[in-house]
C-alpha cells in the first residue's frame, strides 16, 4: 500500500529537453571578434570563450588534429566555430576554415560542422556558400526578442532579423539553434518568456541560455557603475532560466548548455566580474525546475503529517536536494517537515 506521505517525482519527464550529449563530442574553435563589426554592451568575446589572440588555419588544424587523437571510438564528432560571427568574416576567410573542416567531414571522420552568427548576418549566397561545405547546424545569436532591450544592449540588430534568418535557415534546410540571454538591460521575467515563446515557433533544434555577467572592460560595466543598469542575483537569474526551460518542455527542442563555460576569467574566483556567476549554474537552474516540480506534486492533505518522502530518481538526487541544500532547507521551511528525498 502507498503511504500517503511518498511522493515521486518524474524527473526523466521534467528535464526531458536537457540533452545527454555523452554521444557526441565537440571540437569547439573559438574566434573572437573576427567576423564582428558590432560590440554589444555586455561583450568581451576574449574574456567570454578564453582566447586572447586571433586563431589562424594552421592552429585550428592542429587543434582538430590533437583533438581527435584524445576521442573514444563511435561518437559523432563535430567541428564547432564559436565566439564570433562567423558569416562575417571575408568569404575568402570563412571558405578557407570551412574547407579544413570539411576535409574532415569527407573523410568520414568527423560528422558534422556548426557555426554560430548573428541573425543580420544571414542571406541567401551565405546560406549557398555554408550548404557547399557541409555545415549542419547554424546558431544564431539572438539574446532577445524585445526591441527596447535589443537597442539598450547595442545589439545591432531587430528581431524583425531573427524573423528572418530563422525563416531563411529553416527554407534551406538547415539545423537551427538559438542562443538567448537573461538577465539584459531592460529586460523583465516577463519579455524573456514573450522572446523564447516566440522563438519556439521556428521550432528550434537547440538552445543555449546564457545568463548576463558583467564584464569589466564593457560598456556594461560603465553603466553598472553609474547604476543604470543592476545583474541579476544567482537566486533571480537561476529562477528565470528555470521559467525559460520549462516553456520548451512541451516543444522538441534541445537545451545543450545553461550558463557560461568556465574558464581562468570566467569563475567564481574571477575579480573583474560582477553578477550571478557561478561555476556551476546550470545545476542552480535545474534545481529550480525540480523545486517547482515537487511543491507542485504536494497536496494539501500532506499538511497535517510529520514528514515528506520524496522520491527522485538516483542520478538527480542532488537537483532535488539543491546547491548547498537550499531546496531541502526551503521546503522544510515552507511546510514545517521533516523532508527526506530518496533515490528510487
Amino acid at each position: 500500500m502507498t503511504n500517503l506521505n511518498d511522493i515521486h517525482i518524474d524527473t526523466n519527464e521534467v528535464l526531458k529537453n536537457i540533452v545527454n550529449k555523452d554521444n557526441q563530442y565537440t571540437i569547439p574553435i573559438f574566434i573572437p571578434h573576427l567576423g564582428c563589426k558590432n560590440e554589444c554592451v555586455f561583450c568581451n568575446q576574449r574574456k567570454i570563450s578564453g582566447a586572447s589572440s586571433d586563431v589562424d588555419i594552421e592552429e585550428v588544424k592542429k587543434l582538430v588534429e590533437e583533438r581527435l587523437k584524445s576521442f573514444k571510438q563511435n561518437r559523432k564528432i563535430q567541428i564547432a566555430f564559436f565566439g564570433g560571427s562567423f558569416t562575417g568574416l571575408d568569404k575568402e576567410e570563412q571558405i578557407k576554415f570551412l574547407k579544413l573542416a570539411n576535409t574532415y567531414v569527407e573523410k568520414g571522420v568527423v560528422e558534422s560542422i556548426r557555426i554560430s552568427t548573428r541573425p543580420d548576418y544571414i542571406s541567401k549566397d551565405i546560406l549557398k556558400l555554408l550548404k557547399r561545405y557541409n555545415v549542419k547546424t547554424i546558431e544564431l545569436g539572438v539574446q532577445s526578442m524585445d526591441e527596447e532591450v535589443l537597442l539598450e544592449s547595442k545589439r545591432g540588430h531587430t528581431s524583425l532579423d531573427v524573423i528572418r534568418a530563422a525563416r531563411l535557415i529553416n527554407l534551406y534546410n538547415f539545423e537551427l539553434g538559438f542562443q538567448i540571454m537573461v538577465g539584459l538591460p531592460k529586460s523583465t521575467k516577463e519579455k524573456e518568456i514573450e522572446t523564447i515563446d516566440r522563438l519556439l515557433k521556428f521550432k528550434p533544434k537547440q538552445l543555449r541560455i546564457y545568463p548576463v555577467y558583467v564584464l569589466k572592460e564593457s560598456q556594461l560595466y560603465e553603466m553598472y557603475k553609474k547604476k543604470d543598469y543592476s545583474p541579476l542575483t544567482l537566486e533571480d537569474a537561476a529562477g528565470r532560466v528555470a521559467e525559460v526551460i520549462g516553456r520548451c518542455r512541451k516543444s522538441n527542442v534541445s537545451i545543450i548548455r545553461i550558463g557560461l563555460q568556465s574558464t581562468e576569467d570566467i569563475s567564481e574566483n574571477a575579480k573583474d566580474l560582477i553578477g550571478p556567476v557561478s561555476d556551476n549554474f546550470g545545476e542552480y537552474a535545474l534545481s529550480k525546475i525540480v523545486l517547482n516540480e515537487i511543491i507542485k506534486n504536494i497536496p494539501k492533505e500532506k499538511e497535517g503529517s510529520d514528514e515528506i518522502n520524496i522520491y527522485i530518481p538516483k542520478r538527480y538526487i542532488s537537483l532535488a536536494v539543491g546547491p548547498k541544500k537550499a531546496n531541502k532547507k526551503y521546503l522544510e521551511e515552507r511546510y514545517n517537515k521533516k523532508i527526506n528525498i530518496i533515490g528510487e
